[in-house]
């Protein structure tokens, strides 16, 4: 008789693309929603949770950051007779989201909604380092109004948001761009909307900030060199017709003023590059009124990533502070936010297009850029540990921590086997514990309690001679009625 064979064990490894976060991450991460949470509160927007789980019908084709928008989600058909179930998918943002909830209640939701939603999304791309397929997203939209103040609204709280959760002023700036005046170029060019050349002009367009003036011009015209050396074919146009690109994407001036003018060549005659002009010049005033200068909003046609998703102004919210990089090199920290106004999402349900404007925020990326400024805690505080001295008295350690919580501190009775008491002091030094509580059989009997400052008794274990440990005691006796007190001083001088 064949042996059965044995199954064999799974593996315990993350799945590819995928990173698994603990307690300090995610605290951090807490923090900063609740920070970028009561920013966008502030400004009167409400909150909004919406399903993870979206049809794929109504996710629609609108990723904007693969080729081919399908392949970048994980989607699974319901199982029904005759494969006629439902396509479902894993939201890949909280934009297509919102425009669905907004098409199926907004009967019963004020208009213009103003709302924000922030939790993880899923996109089924290649991974690579520092890319995976879940991260956290934090947008904030408003859905009704053709208003440029809710584009300019959206900047000033932008440029808020950094500011409130520890990147100061000088360290980013939010540029502002639009893409009707990206249009207005293409009708400059002679290239009618369905010119399939438009969109290898777009294309091309995004490449700008990577290959520069002249590299976009070959790709606009004969074709280049890449820094490996293959070539890269053109879009095929003449010089002449590259000319309103390139005066597009260096059209940036020393005031905006200026950049309006070298714009307006730029579009030459063409009305939706007018309009869209005017719409900058809209923001610009109204940034200027509520006192948000160049030095936190920018006007800079040389934003063009998103373009092609949207319809109006684009922002993009980029770190200004150098970094190493994995090789050594500087370089800026880049893009941790972005967004625009996307007049045509909820016409997909609705038949009638709805303006509507939002912003981004990548939350992985803006708390990297706070580890690298150094803004963040390395290792937050855990709880007061309780020993154990005498697993009989159990009663009497709970009874400590209830204290304790009830006084608003955190605290924790050690579960683990307390035979061996210096297990219980390495367990609350991996834990980062700021204080251990002892009571002992004499200490019971004497109506006293040990209390060691832990944070304090590392720091004198390391530099301090035995003198100076002597006269800078770490560990105090006090009377058991005086835990609460006690504790609450050491944290407090802690925090000095």
């Amino acid at each position: 008789m064949a042996k059965t064979k044995k199954q064999p064990r799974p593996k315990a490894q993350t799945p590819k693309g995928f990173r698994d976060y603990f307690g300090e991450e995610v605290t951090q991460r807490t923090e900063m929603l609740r920070a970028i949470a009561g920013v966008y509160h502030h400004y009167g927007f409400d909150a909004l949770e919406s399903s993870a789980v979206e049809t794929v019908e109504a996710l629609g084709k609108f990723l904007p950051d693969v080729d081919r928008p399908n392949a970048g989600v994980f989607a699974w058909q319901e199982a029904e007779e005759g494969d006629k179930g439902d396509w479902m998918a894993l939201r890949y943002d909280l934009t297509a989201p919102l425009a669905r909830v907004y098409a199926q209640f907004r009967n019963d939701l004020p208009s213009p909604y103003r709302r924000y939603a922030m939790g993880p999304v899923w996109r089924n791309e290649k991974p690579g380092p520092g890319r995976y397929r879940q991260f956290y997203q934090c947008d904030a939209d408003t859905v009704g109004t053709a208003s440029m103040a809710a584009d300019a609204e959206i900047c000033m709280m932008l440029s808020d948001t950094l500011e409130t959760v520890g990147i100061p002023r000088g360290d980013y700036l939010v540029r502002v761009n639009n893409r009707k005046v990206l249009n207005g170029v293409l009708e400059a060019m002679g290239l009618a909307e369905d010119d399939p050349k438009r969109d290898d002009v777009l294309r091309t367009i995004d490449k700008f900030d990577k290959v520069g003036e002249a590299g976009v011009r070959e790709l606009l015209t004969k074709g280049r060199l890449d820094a490996s050396g293959a070539f890269i074919d053109g879009v095929g146009l003449g010089e002449a017709q590259a000319d309103p690109v390139i005066a597009f994407l260096t059209s940036k001036a020393d005031d905006v003023a200026g950049t309006m003018a070298n714009l307006r060549n730029a579009v030459g005659d063409s009305k939706v590059g007018q309009d869209g002009i005017a719409e900058l010049e809209q923001i610009g005033e109204l940034l200027a009124a509520s006192q948000y200068g160049a030095d936190r909003v920018l006007i800079d046609p040389s934003i063009v990533r998103g373009l092609g998703y949207y319809t109006g102004p684009v922002f993009e919210a980029e770190l200004t502070f150098e970094i190493l990089d994995e090789k050594g090199r500087k370089r800026q920290f880049g893009s941790v936010s972005g967004g625009g106004r996307y007049d045509g999402l909820v016409k997909r349900f609705t038949g009638q297009e709805v303006p509507a404007v939002g912003v981004s925020i990548g939350v992985d990326r803006l708390l990297a850029a706070l580890r690298e400024k150094g803004r963040l805690a390395a290792t937050p505080t855990g709880p007061v540990v309780v020993t154990v001295m005498d697993r009989d008295r159990m009663a009497d350690y709970q009874a400590m921590v209830a204290e304790l919580r009830k006084a608003g501190i955190r605290a924790e009775v050690y579960l683990g086997n307390p035979k061996n008491f210096g297990n219980q002091l390495k367990y609350a030094d991996k834990r980062n514990s700021p204080i251990a509580v002892i009571e002992g059989g004499d200490e019971k009997a004497q109506g006293i309690i040990q209390i060691k400052d832990l944070i304090l008794g590392a720091k004198i274990a390391e530099n301090a001679t035995l003198e100076e440990w002597k006269e800078r005691p770490s560990q105090f006796t006090v009377a058991r009625g005086e835990l609460v007190a006690k504790v609450r001083e050491i944290l407090e001088s802690q925090e000095q």
